[in-house]
């Protein structure tokens, strides 16, 4: 019995640090003004070797796209479109179609306009990240970005 205790123990720990293995990305943050009124917030996913997330424009039927929303603010206004940098495109047999991905490192970048002297921009970004064995499942991710 102190054997199944012991072996299912160490399956358990052994499951929990796989999972804890498996966070091929990190994500880090940065803002910088352009003017007295606007600045660029710059989202960087650094991307484990091996693993890549996906563009924001990813056909229907393929994986789930890297997406950004940003919080609605007295602070700031989100100015268009996240621009991000040009993809690697490629066909994947997982979802039998063209997709556009990153690897290694992606910025993204958002302008806001400011409605003060100082701001923090919030919000929460949602990506899917996969090598050429697995996918994991889709991760959400909250951020918070002060603009001085």
């Amino acid at each position: 019995m102190k054997k199944v205790i012991l072996f299912a123990l160490a399956v358990f720990i052994g499951t929990a640090v796989n999972a804890q293995i498996l966070k091929p990305v990190k994500w880090s943050y940065a803002a910088k003004r352009v003017s007295a009124t606007e600045a660029v917030v710059l989202l960087k996913a650094t991307i484990d070797k091996g693993w890549h997330i996906y563009s924001q424009n990813v056909g229907e039927g393929g994986p789930v796209p890297t997406t950004f929303t940003f919080n609605p603010s007295s602070q700031y206004v989100v100015k268009g479109k996240t621009i991000e940098p040009k993809p690697i495109t490629k066909f994947e047999k997982t979802f039998n179609m063209n997709v556009s991905y990153f690897e290694n490192a992606a910025v993204f970048q958002q302008r806001v306009t400011l409605k003060g002297k100082t701001a923090t921009v919030t919000g929460k970004l949602e990506f899917m990240v996969c090598d050429d064995h697995q996918c994991l499942p889709p991760d959400e991710v909250e951020f918070s970005i002060p603009v001085k």
